[in-house]
């Protein structure tokens, strides 16, 4: 049974029904680390961090100042583009074409009292060490599973076992249609996202000669100017997703390619979304899973009840394409984890293939998705992508056969990708003749 005492807070009436469940010991609370009459003053004082101001940030962002919480940060790189309007309510007309975190800020902190939002408009990547450890708790609410991985590389080796308030936990909400997760990452003691990377397979890729010669549908344009014609033309040094001058060129491009093959369906939107591998939001499902994960920072946040991540179940699954289903499982750490484990993840490899083709394969391997890997052996460089002097320096070692190039069974390589800066994969070859 609950106990019978809540504990008011600063702001007795306003918060009367959530002091009832925050401050109140319940059936499955651990009466060893909760104290009631507590809660409101840290929660008051705790500082979180939500990634992403999207479909799903706004969602997370008006739970959390709805839940008590008084010091939020919001970091988001985009502007509001009009086709968000239709689910990112916090968003209108007006603010198209302004920074999005600034915008769900203003808007969060005007209608609820007393919260203070602080805004960052750049990328996550801008930010250093000392930004992060400066808060209690991350919710991330990204669409980018590159993105996502890169906080949690960040919050895992931000781990001091000496420091108690280095250990920062990550709570990852993600949608995708009618289906969505919530999960939590203690760092170094449940397992990470990168553990959980094989759930997250990159899309079938396209043939390339279907790109090159008889291309079928609009998405098949926008790829073929996304791989072959930037490819070809470089007009800027290096891509960027997020620019929209660079998707500009890359729409044109691919306008000009369905036009030329009779295909209609090209738009701004669907480039923009095969470049970034997009898929379509749902309200209602950001809506569920942005619950699911500010219910775990309030639980998290006051232990009054266990939340997901320790020392059982650490990831929700929820479904609503036939009806509406949950169920949470304990997704188990690995030991080969490259970023949380401290062995070498096996690597099946035919030992006819060339170091180019084992280079390729990293992107496609759902354990690695590794878009720019440099690889490294023992004692030698085999292939690194930058700098260019050293590229090219390289390069000729990506027609070389991986037995030319003196590798062996049971041989470890390390591979880097710039995506992900502060981590080093470790992979041990296993030969495999591949039919």
């Amino acid at each position: 049974m609950a106990s019978a005492q809540a504990y008011p807070s600063s702001e007795p009436e306003r918060w009367k029904y959530l002091d009832r469940i925050r401050t109140r010991a319940g059936p499955f609370t651990n009466d060893g680390i909760f104290d009631g009459s507590m809660v409101a003053g840290q929660m008051d004082k705790m500082k979180i961090l939500v990634i992403g101001a999207g479909g799903l940030g706004c969602e997370i962002l008006k739970n959390l100042a709805l839940s008590g919480f008084k010091d939020i940060h919001v970091i988001d790189m985009d502007t509001i583009d009009i086709s968000n309007l239709n689910r990112q309510f916090l968003f209108r007309q007006a603010d198209v074409g302004s920074s999005k975190a600034e915008v769900a800020a203003r808007f969060v902190e005007q209608r609820v009292r007393g919260v203070r939002i602080t805004p960052h408009n750049c990328r996550i990547q801008d930010k250093d060490e000392d930004f992060y450890m400066g808060f209690q708790l991350v919710v991330c609410g990204l669409d980018s599973i590159e993105a996502r991985r890169w906080i949690n590389a960040t919050l895992v080796n931000m781990v001091d076992d000496a420091v108690e308030d280095s250990y920062t936990p990550l709570i990852d909400g993600g949608t995708e249609g009618f289906k969505g997760q919530a999960r939590v990452v203690i760092p170094t003691i449940t397992s990470c996202l990168e553990c959980q990377l094989d759930m997250h397979a990159p899309r079938a890729a396209v043939p390339l000669c279907t790109l090159a010669t008889i291309p079928r549908q609009p998405e098949h344009c926008v790829e073929w100017a996304h791989v072959i014609a930037w490819d070809q033309e470089k007009p800027f040094p290096e891509l960027d997703k997020d620019d929209p001058a660079h998707i500009g060129w890359l729409y044109q491009k691919a306008l000009a390619r369905a036009h030329e093959f009779r295909i209609s369906g090209v738009t701004y939107a669907l480039t923009q979304g095969v470049v970034k591998n997009i898929i379509p939001a749902i309200a209602a499902t950001n809506s569920v899973i942005a619950a699911a994960c500010c219910n775990e920072a309030l639980k998290i946040s006051s232990s009054c009840a266990p939340a997901l991540g320790y020392p059982d179940d650490n990831y929700m699954m929820y479904s609503g394409n036939d009806a509406i289903y949950t169920y949470t499982f304990k997704h188990e750490q690995k030991d080969d984890c490259p970023v949380c484990g401290n062995l070498a993840r096996e690597l099946d490899v035919d030992p006819a293939w060339t170091l180019g083709e084992l280079v390729e394969s990293l992107a496609a391997r759902p354990a690695a998705q590794l878009r720019k890997p440099s690889v490294r052996a023992a004692g030698k460089t085999l292939y690194m992508q930058s700098p260019a002097s050293l590229e090219a320096q390289t390069r000729p070692n990506l027609e070389r056969t991986l037995s030319d190039l003196g590798l062996r069974e049971g041989d470890e390589i390390g591979v880097t990708d710039p995506a992900f800066a502060t981590v080093s994969f470790k992979f041990k070859l296993k030969f495999t003749k591949k039919s």
